[in-house]
């Protein structure tokens, strides 16, 4: 099995309270998740608490938005961590984080960084296309992000 990293930055100009409760709570997800608009009549479901640690979120689409679950295994005021479950189109298990600084006075750093492991196909098919889409599905998201916590 191969491991992986794939991650993506941005300066967000708003207070890092402000993107953490975008982060911290999938109800929001849809105002800035790349992959919310994928289905327009996705299927989603919420369980456990509301916001932070236990809050779920599983989800049935189209073919492009698939099928799977997350939930918050970690939440402080610097860092969410996502424990994500893909079950379809194919089915993987990673670990998502999103950290926080402060960038300057009320100006947000968010790195958002996805780990795995992989086998020897799906390790071939990452390098050859996954990362680059999941990239480019992270500097979207991120742009997205970025929009709606300034504009709040």
């Amino acid at each position: 099995m191969a491991t992986f990293e794939m991650s993506r930055s941005t300066t967000i100009n708003a207070p890092s309270d402000r993107v953490h409760s975008l982060l911290n709570d999938f109800r929001e997800w849809q105002q800035w998740s790349p992959w919310e608009g994928l289905d327009p009549d996705l299927e989603r479901n919420f369980t456990g608490p509301a916001t932070g640690v236990g809050s779920h979120y599983a989800w049935v689409g189209n073919k492009q938005a698939g099928e799977g679950t997350m939930e918050i295994t970690e939440s402080t005021p610097t860092s969410v961590a996502i424990d994500p479950e893909f079950l379809k189109p194919f089915k993987a298990s990673n670990i998502t984080a999103f950290d926080l600084s402060e960038a300057g006075s009320g100006t947000t750093r968010v790195n958002w960084t996805m780990t795995g492991t992989r086998g020897p196909i799906m390790g071939l098919m990452g390098k050859l296309f996954f990362d680059k889409a999941i990239g480019k599905d992270f500097d979207k998201g991120l742009a997205q992000l970025k929009a709606a916590a300034e504009a709040r």
